[in-house]
């Protein structure tokens, strides 16, 4: 059993799981324009959190969260449903597949065969579509991979039960509704207005607020933790922000291209120069990643690293601020 689904290949997993499975139904949305509208653009920074031995940093919302507002503000019902079970979970996919229904599914990567080794690592939010299964094996649509791949059903099974933080539980989610008429207009308007808010909110964790208390702490690493403890720390943040799900840099070049595409369906010019802009803030924030990559790999030659590491956060912060100000006045 196949499906007449086509893969294309993207940034990141999520909004590429949302974009084909929309192309799928006739829905012609770029990646994007699924992470715009799907307010996508986000930071979190939460130090009692601890990942991977870590503070938590987040450069996303939570997983789930771009496509299910996305789809309401398309106006799309999308079924999501998690299982007890690998039987049940198996069998409601294959029924989807029976009907010829792709189905997006969240797993684990650390057990994702087709993965290089070194992107291997215990990450249970990634994004994955299957399409169909043949001689055993289901098809795989990963939108991170250039081309379509298998995987075994015990393999299937281990990804979408993997243990851990944010376990994917088996969880599967496709489509049910598409409206006739898509006020696609309005829904880019709204998932703008909610990433402005987002980034701008109040909240010492969050958006660029959430940038200047990491700065602040970046400062404090080396003398309360350690300088092994910092670099890992660093290390940690460096990986949130350019390996997993494409991060800092690489989430603001796909919103310079969401308002850029944003720009010509809304007839406004000030979201081509402001996308042109949000492109320079994403060179910079790749910087950032290079600099704070030869600090925890001690190839730095600075003086006082830890804290010309905070300065550019800081500088980081203080043009996203302005940045989503304009914005938010353009729309």
């Amino acid at each position: 059993m196949e499906t007449n689904f086509v893969h294309h290949q993207s940034a990141h997993c999520e909004n590429g799981v949302a974009s084909n499975l929309l192309k799928h139904h006739g829905i012609n949305v770029s990646e994007p324009m699924v992470f715009g509208i799907g307010s996508g653009l986000f930071f979190f920074y939460l130090p009692i959190l601890k990942v991977n031995h870590a503070p938590a940093i987040s450069y996303r919302p939570m997983p789930g969260s771009i496509f299910n507002k996305a789809a309401k503000r398309l106006g799309i019902k999308v079924k999501r449903v998690r299982f007890s079970n690998p039987e049940a979970a198996q069998k409601a996919l294959e029924d989807n597949l029976q009907m010829n229904i792709p189905s997006g599914l969240q797993v684990g990567v650390y057990h994702l065969t087709y993965f290089p080794d070194e992107y291997r690592f215990h990450f249970n939010a990634h994004n994955l579509v299957v399409y169909g299964k043949k001689d055993n094996a289901f098809l795989i649509s990963d939108p991170v991979m250039e081309t379509v791949t298998t995987l075994s059903e015990k393999e299937l099974e281990k990804v979408r039960f993997a243990k851990g933080a944010l376990a994917p539980k088996g969880q599967m989610y496709y489509p049910i509704h598409i409206p006739a008429n898509i006020n696609l207009e309005a829904a880019i308007k709204k998932g703008i207005k909610d990433t402005c808010n987002s980034m701008l909110a109040p909240l010492p964790i969050v958006g660029v607020k959430g940038m200047r208390f990491l700065a602040g702490h970046i400062r404090k690493w080396p003398s309360k933790k350690g300088v092994k403890v910092a670099n890992h720390y660093l290390a940690q943040m460096v990986r949130m922000q350019e390996e997993i799900g494409t991060g800092g840099g690489g989430f603001r070049f796909i919103y310079a291209a969401f308002l850029q595409e944003a720009a010509v369906i809304l007839k406004n010019d000030n979201l081509k120069t402001l996308s042109a802009e949000m492109t320079t803030i994403g060179d910079l924030w790749r910087d950032f990643a290079v600099n704070a990559a030869r600090v925890y790999k001690n190839r730095s030659n600075k003086n006082d690293v830890y804290n010309s590491l905070a300065d550019e956060l800081l500088h980081l912060a203080d043009l996203e601020e302005a940045f989503f100000k304009k914005l938010k006045k353009a729309v």
